[in-house]
């Protein structure tokens, strides 16, 4: 979170991740009562340990140490292809709306490496020339930068 405390009270949802804020931030914790009180919002503690805030959690989800990753992989994706998401907040306010250059590929094409893997003395221990990792550009962009 890089907001404030107190701006947790706007919140509509509050999803904790391994956090214990009911001992450990219980200043955090008025803030995330006050949101629940006054607008109705829904606590969500995601943690392997039963702890005082999922105690008081609207939805406590115990997932096993280390499966945290997997877990939240699996909630972007059905966040994704469900589009549950604030379509116009993330195309205009985000950077999601920009194209990735047609040039780059990803470890899925490529056994595992990134596109620009170059390794003069074939050891495996190559470098990246990270010319396709960048975004496309127009021709005023290509001009001026």
């Amino acid at each position: 979170m890089t907001n404030h405390w107190v701006d947790i009270k706007n919140a509509d949802v509050i999803m904790m991740n391994g956090s214990n804020a009911a001992e450990n931030h219980p200043a955090s914790m008025t803030w995330i009562h006050k949101a629940r009180e006054d607008r109705k919002a829904k606590l969500i503690v995601v943690d392997p340990r039963v702890s005082r805030s999922a105690a008081k959690a609207d939805l406590y989800v115990p997932i096993r140490s280390g499966t945290d990753l997997a877990f939240y992989g699996g909630l972007f994706k059905y966040i994704l292809d469900n589009e549950l998401y604030h379509k116009e907040y993330v195309v205009h306010y985000t950077n999601a709306a920009n194209l990735i250059n047609a040039d780059y590929q990803g470890p899925e094409d490529l056994e595992g490496l990134f596109s620009g893997f170059v390794d003069d003395d074939g050891d495996g221990f190559g470098k990246y020339d990270r010319a396709t990792w960048a975004y496309q550009a127009d021709a005023r962009a290509k001009r001026s930068g």
